[in-house]
């Protein structure tokens, strides 16, 4: 019995000791040191040492980082390829990534964060049919048949009936 509580004396003291060296959510741990972490919009140039603190630089050139963290390289930002139907809602900065949204025309397949990764030519209706529910940013366009006895050319909200 003796000896359970010694083991386990002994696991509380190592699991005490660890949470108390541990380092907080601002800062990182290299080479058993505590480092601050780089704020948004910056990457590390130089570790923290017994004497210095954390080098940050700023984010160069298309690239950003969006949260404090310990990176050496800074994240590419997103580019909106008008491939793809997006355009550029948001311009990437150094502390956040570019928003891309669907261009006009187009709606999002494949929202993301905010913004759409990728975006696809609304419907068109074919004759003998009408536009039902336009397309959005965000939803395809929705086709109905026109009811009998009534024509569309596909582009119309509406049917119009024939004339006798």
């Amino acid at each position: 019995m003796m000896f359970c509580q010694t083991i386990c004396a002994v696991i509380l003291l190592i699991v005490k000791y660890n949470l108390c060296s541990a380092c907080d959510e601002t800062e990182y741990e290299i080479d058993g040191k505590c480092c601050p972490m780089c704020p948004p919009g910056t990457k590390v140039s130089r570790h923290c040492t017994m004497y210095t603190s954390t080098l940050c630089v700023p984010c160069t050139g298309s690239t950003f980082t969006d949260k404090p963290n310990r990176h050496r390289i800074c994240n590419t930002c997103t580019t909106c390829n008008q491939a793809l139907g997006l355009k550029t809602v948001k311009e990437c900065t150094a502390s956040s990534d570019a928003v891309c949204g669907a261009l006009e025309g187009n709606y999002c397949i494949d929202p993301y964060e905010g913004g759409c990764r990728a975006a696809q030519k609304h419907t068109t209706c074919k004759p003998g049919h009408f536009i039902k529910h336009p397309g959005t940013d965000s939803t395809d366009t929705v086709c109905e048949n026109c009811p009998e006895n009534s024509f569309s050319n596909g582009s119309s909200t509406s049917c119009t009936p024939h004339t006798e």
